[in-house]
């Protein structure tokens, strides 16, 4: 660090963005209490209206940042019907954010019958049970749904609904932000250029 609190940063040696998610991710899950793959989502309706709002993170690679929901919930309609949205990481232990924007496609049927496995058998039952963002007349009515599907499925195997599935956020942005002193922070941001990325270090 120089007389003016600024720092070369965690940046300099990478090239490409997944690796450096990668440390940070990894970072995160030995510092944060709770939840480091959480991540804020932001979708838009058909008026371009905007809808933030917190979710898991449940795999990425170089194809992009995967997450699930309910197809017929509010955000797995505007993500069908406008195919962007907008990721921001935030870990609060570090001092770090990463902001991600890109266009959305759905993961294939394999993809996401294999990661429904992997759930909870309750959260699974909740996947059938719950209509996802629609009102709810009380909380009896989820319970006794809740009571229906478990009767309904007893202990043998209970497959994906087929309005229950995945997300995968293609970024055409990533940026890394990084706390500094006196507010200088560090900003990379790497641009989607071809099949590779363009670095470019922002002011604060």
């Amino acid at each position: 660090m120089n007389e003016n609190g600024l720092t070369s940063g965690d940046f300099t040696e990478e090239n490409e963005p997944y690796s450096l998610f990668g440390t940070w991710l990894k970072d995160a899950e030995a510092s944060e209490p709770n939840d480091p793959n959480a991540l804020a989502l932001a979708t838009v309706d058909a008026d371009g209206m905007p809808n933030v709002r917190m979710v898991l993170l449940k795999g990425f690679d170089q194809d992009g940042f995967v997450f699930y929901t309910n197809y017929e919930s509010q955000k797995g309609t505007e993500l069908l019907g406008q195919k962007k949205a907008a990721m921001v990481f935030h870990w609060k232990s570090l001092r770090r954010q990463i902001r991600v924007r890109g266009t959305i496609e759905t993961v294939s049927d394999a993809e996401a019958d294999a990661y429904y496995e992997t759930r909870p058998r309750g959260s699974r039952i909740g996947a059938w049970a719950s209509k996802q963002s629609r009102p709810l007349e009380g909380r009896f009515a989820l319970e006794k749904a809740v009571a229906e599907y478990t009767m309904k499925f007893g202990i043998g195997h209970i497959p994906r609904p087929a309005h229950w599935s995945g997300f995968r956020l293609k970024p055409v942005s990533l940026e890394f932000w990084h706390d500094r002193p006196f507010r200088l922070h560090d900003r990379m941001e790497f641009r989607r250029a071809g099949e590779g990325w363009e670095k470019v270090r922002m002011y604060p």
